[in-house]
């Protein structure tokens, strides 16, 4: 028998193959049950040298697989197969058509990166809803071994193929080939709605049906326009419910609410919107906003947080849920388009001011915007005509203080015969207002008749998506303030810049007071009276204050309209209204028997009555 010899080359080799596999198990201590680090270890794994192919290291590298499967399997259970695929990366699959470009990742399965394209920043970067980390969607579930799963930590699957111009994209969390939880995006081109479900295959015996499966989205929004503090005003958290209803949180440092049935939730960033859609209403929302904004100065990347929490109902077993994404400009005729109550996420009022928003002012506006040359003109003509509209309603409001102004001689001698009676002196006034035709309702009412249209035109002009970077004259955007100079400190409650339009709109508002409120008004207030000198100097200054940060455009409305007001009042002083006629009118009122309405005689029979009973207790 041939007696073995030393091998030094067999020697040299043991020991590479020993040193190889000792620095493996080294390295693989260090793992833990993150799957980041699995991921890391399965690299390593695979990124044995090529050339090392002989069988021990085919053993190796089959036990290292082994016990990287292990030890996956031992912290996620089933579901850390998925951690074992050559997937389980950080890589990301791209979905893009010629209007929003989306980025959505391994880990986690959901979208990282969403990109608006044909749009920029107030400072001219590209528009992101998603980037860096700002938003999440997880699903959370128990598993049958009671193990909790969180799939925002998970690695899918991702495969990419195209149904006509459509792109799809599945992302599938497996637990085996054939056993999986699936996510689903299709892309269709020139769309800003994405088709997405979420089903599973084969988790009947995996997901524990006892316990709640809830969708967590959440969402940080980012700055993109000049002001961040007025963005902030118009970023909010809205839903519909109940087929059909529609709510908001509003502002506030932290907000929160619940509701039932909900078929969608929007997350709006003033101009752009993050909206989550459902065919199969979820039974219950809980919606949390928080402000990120305290210091304009030095909060200047976000805006609020977003967060919901959003069951899903197994059935057999199984999920499946039909919905759709939406990340695109918050603009009214995008949304309306499609026809799923999503133009309720345009704040344009509540009641009769949406109406009038919806069915005038939008329609007359794209009319106008279509043919003029700039948006600026558009405001201008649009409020010529609103004005010329309400006209008639100024004249009978002129018409009104025209008569107070020519009884006011014979209101001050009742005053004064009175002065010591003040319910014989109302009942004086009274009977002179109404034999003359002329009363202080009258003037009231026509201008409580203009409130609708301006409160429509209030929340109108701050969210017409197509003012956003329209420029006219010295605003270069309509839909963010104007600036014609930079201050090197900051005003509390202006800012740090001046404005021009609200000046201007100021302006026009104290001359309109002075042709109204200044011809009625009296030197010396009556007790309990407002003092309306104060008041007339005090409007301009809010207006000039409050809207200083506002949109230009709204600025550039109001000032159009006091200018055209202003000239439709001088018209009507100068032009239509003949004092002495009216006078003459009134005297000849006074000599008619007057019939007194219903109401007027039954608060005048009032009046009597106290003041017969006031003489009975003297």
């Amino acid at each position: 028998m041939e007696e073995k010899k030393f091998d030094v080359q067999s020697l040299i080799g043991f020991f590479l193959i020993g040193g190889l596999l000792i620095w493996m198990l080294y390295n693989n201590s260090f793992e833990n049950s993150d799957t980041e680090d699995k991921k890391d270890t399965i690299e390593q794994v695979e990124t044995v040298p090529q050339e090392a192919t002989t069988p021990q290291k085919e053993v190796a590298s089959h036990e290292m697989d082994s016990m990287a499967r292990a030890r996956v399997q031992e912290s996620l259970g089933t579901f850390g197969y998925s951690a074992t695929l050559p997937s389980a990366t950080n890589k990301t699959t791209k979905l893009s058509n010629d209007i929003l470009d989306l980025s959505i990742d391994n880990k986690g399965g959901y979208i990282s990166e969403a990109r608006i394209t044909k749009f920029k920043t107030y400072d001219s970067i590209p528009v992101y809803l998603i980037k860096d980390g700002n938003a999440s969607l997880n699903l959370s579930f128990t598993t049958s071994d009671g193990r909790v799963i969180n799939t925002k930590d998970m690695y899918f699957e991702p495969s990419l193929t195209e149904s006509g111009n459509n792109q799809v994209l599945s992302m599938k969390l497996k637990v085996s080939e054939s056993e999986y939880l699936e996510y689903v995006y299709v892309m269709k081109p020139g769309e800003y709605m994405l088709d997405f479900s979420i089903r599973s295959q084969g988790l009947r015996d995996v997901i524990n049906s006892s316990n709640d499966v809830n969708l967590n989205w959440n969402l940080k929004g980012y700055r993109h326009s000049k002001s961040i503090s007025y963005e902030n005003r118009y970023t909010e958290l809205a839903w519909e419910y109940e087929d059909g209803e529609d709510d908001y949180l509003g502002q506030g440092e932290m907000k929160d609410d619940e509701a039932d049935d909900v078929t969608w939730i929007a997350f709006k960033q003033h101009f752009f919107s993050s909206i989550l859609l459902t065919d199969t209403p979820f039974a219950k929302g809980k919606f949390v906003s928080k402000n990120l904004v305290e210091d304009e100065e030095i909060d200047t990347i976000y805006t609020k947080e977003f967060a919901t929490s959003l069951p899903l109902e197994l059935k057999g077993g199984e999920l499946n849920y039909n919905m759709n994404w939406y990340y695109g400009p918050t603009d009214y005729k995008i949304l309306n388009d499609y026809d799923r109550n999503l133009d309720e996420v345009v704040p344009l009022g509540w009641g009769i001011f949406g109406w009038i928003n919806k069915y005038v002012f939008i329609p007359f506006f794209a009319f106008l915007s279509g043919v003029l040359p700039s948006y600026g003109l558009a405001i201008i003509v649009m409020t010529i005509v609103v004005r010329i509209v309400l006209s008639p309603v100024t004249y009978k409001s002129y018409l009104s203080q025209a008569k107070m102004k020519i009884l006011r001689p014979e209101m001050n001698e009742i005053n004064e015969k009175y002065k010591d009676n003040a319910m014989k002196k109302q009942q004086e006034t009274m009977k002179l207002q109404s034999k003359a035709g002329a009363s202080p309702l009258s003037g009231c009412l026509p201008a409580l008749m203009q409130i609708p249209v301006f409160y429509a035109l209030f929340q109108f002009f701050p969210s017409a998506f197509q003012l956003r970077q329209k420029g006219f004259l010295w605003a270069d955007d309509l839909s963010s303030y104007d600036t014609i100079a930079e201050l090197p400190f900051t005003i509390p409650f202006y800012g740090d810049h001046v404005s021009l339009f609200p000046i201007l709109a100021s302006i026009a508002i104290f001359i309109y007071m002075m042709m109204t409120t200044g011809q009625t008004m009296q030197n010396n207030q009556q007790p309990g009276m407002p003092n309306m000198k104060f008041i007339m100097y005090l409007s301009p200054i809010m207006m000039l204050f409050f809207f200083n940060n506002y949109a230009s455009g709204l600025s550039l409305y109001y000032f159009t309209s006091n200018l055209i007001t202003i000239g439709i009042m001088l018209v009507i002083k100068y032009v239509i209204i003949d004092e002495e006629k009216i006078h003459a009118k009134i005297q000849e009122n006074k000599k008619k028997p007057k019939k007194q309405g219903k109401f007027a005689r039954k608060m005048q029979e009032m009046m009597e009555q106290a003041e017969q009973q006031k003489n009975a207790k003297k």
